[in-house]
């Protein structure tokens, strides 16, 4: 992809727990994640960017657009990112067409702005963890319908679901539900170079060094499931939800600090 010239100086993430940064830090010390590390790539070659991260974990994607779309347009971007999904597909019921259209209006209302938008595709978590094998389809459904919304509204599309790596346990947090940090660093690095900014390259595809680790055993399957799947569900079968009473960590464009 040729290198993109263009300077940004007003990006806005919306989105839910992986655009806040859960799995990368940690709610004492501060969350970083992929946007955080994606305004730090463009603030390399735009030294005048202002960013702002209106993601909240737990958001459905009918609850970005609620929430987020509105403030997200009044601090007119010029670039924007919008990740939202993943948790309308834990739901039990699940609705590709109608989680795509509250992708889409997103899209468009960022686009007729004047916005550039990238949008990502999503891995198959069968491959993440086993038990989620019954999931796979919706994934399927869902990464389908993106890119046909993206291709509509002129949107960029990172297909991290292409590619081996991204199922790698290694770029993912103890709870498998969130990257971790190296798994943030690729997430930014693969939407870097999806815009074409410079000293950005296919890198983040590549697969990491072998490490020799087996493959999680089915009792270790079975802990993980009650440690973190037990409660994620139990919490929504109560209708709650880790986002509950939280607001965007930085819901107003500021400097990128080195």
């Amino acid at each position: 992809m040729p290198r993109a010239e263009h300077a940004y100086l007003r990006y806005v993430a919306l989105g839910d727990s992986q655009t806040e940064g859960l799995g990368d830090g940690d709610d004492t010390t501060g969350l970083r994640g992929l946007a955080d590390r994606f305004a730090e790539h463009l603030a390399l070659h735009s030294p005048g960017l202002r960013y702002a991260n209106l993601a909240v974990r737990g958001r459905l994607a009918g609850q970005v657009r609620a929430e987020q779309l509105a403030p997200a347009l009044a601090l007119r971007p010029d670039l924007a990112t919008v990740v939202a999904g993943v948790n309308d597909i834990l739901r039990p019921r699940f609705d590709a067409d109608e989680v795509a259209g509250h992708l889409e209006a997103m899209f468009g209302a960022l686009t007729a702005q004047g916005a550039r938008v990238l949008t990502m595709t999503f891995p198959d978590l069968a491959r993440i963890t086993p038990l989620a094998r019954p999931l796979s389809p919706r994934v399927g459904a869902l990464n389908e319908r993106i890119r046909a919304a993206a291709a509509r509204q002129g949107v960029l599309v990172v297909e991290t679901g292409h590619h081996p790596v991204v199922t790698d346990p290694r770029l993912w947090s103890a709870d498998r539900l969130h990257a971790g940090p190296l798994g943030h660093e690729r997430i930014a690095a693969s939407l870097a170079d999806a815009l074409g900014l410079p000293d950005s390259d296919d890198s983040w595809t590549h697969p990491l060094p072998p490490d020799g680790a087996p493959r999680p055993a089915i009792a270790a399957e079975l802990r993980w499931a009650a440690a973190f799947l037990g409660p994620w569900l139990g919490r929504r079968l109560r209708g709650r939800s880790s986002g509950d009473a939280r607001t965007a960590k930085r819901p107003g464009l500021l400097p990128v600090l080195p």
